[in-house]
């Protein structure tokens, strides 16, 4: 076994987040009016990938596919722009793992990964509100008021995170020592 690529367990684990995470922003539909509130299964799935898998670019890989089966699936709205949708948190947030220090706690790293996702998401509604034409001001306020609410429910996601790895540790689900 090599630590160059992912081995069939990682990668079926990478499949099984990224499938969740579309499934059940398919089955839910939920129109809260909540600002923000995607954030949530997002950053659970892929923290949970990247606690499971543990290998650079797994988050990546799973934004990517979940991107893919969403636009294939017509999950949400938005065309292409679903793909970016999915790819641009899990992007940043393995950009953000390559500079990370392993110093901080699991629970804290992955607050800091849910946070800087969330900037990713917001800064993905601010490009498209100002390709619509929407004036400087108010696209400004509308990505913080979409980085102040999905920071909320992304950092709420990365809270409950470590002990669904616990669990799944605990059983023997995992291969993954490294993180703790």
């Amino acid at each position: 076994m090599s630590d160059k690529g992912f081995s069939l367990h990682d990668a079926l684990f990478i499949g099984f987040c990224a499938t969740l995470l579309v499934a059940l922003k398919g089955m839910l539909r939920l129109k809260l009016g909540i600002t923000g509130h995607s954030m949530f299964l997002i950053c659970f799935f892929y923290l949970i990938c990247y606690g499971a898998v543990g290998k650079a670019g797994a988050i990546s890989a799973c934004g990517m596919l979940a991107g893919l089966l969403a636009m294939m699936l017509s999950v949400g709205k938005g065309g292409p722009f679903i793909l970016l949708k999915f790819a641009l948190p899990a992007i940043a947030m393995d950009l953000c793992l390559l500079i990370l220090p392993t110093l901080l706690g699991l629970k804290w790293r992955f607050i800091m990964l849910a946070l800087v996702a969330t900037l990713a998401w917001a800064s993905k509604g601010l490009i498209e509100d100002l390709l619509v034409g929407m004036s400087i001001a108010v696209a400004l306020v509308q990505f913080a008021k979409s980085a102040l609410f999905g920071s909320l429910f992304a950092v709420f996601a990365a809270t409950l995170v470590p002990p669904v790895l616990q669990r799944l540790r605990s059983h023997d689900l995992l291969d993954n020592t490294e993180l703790k």
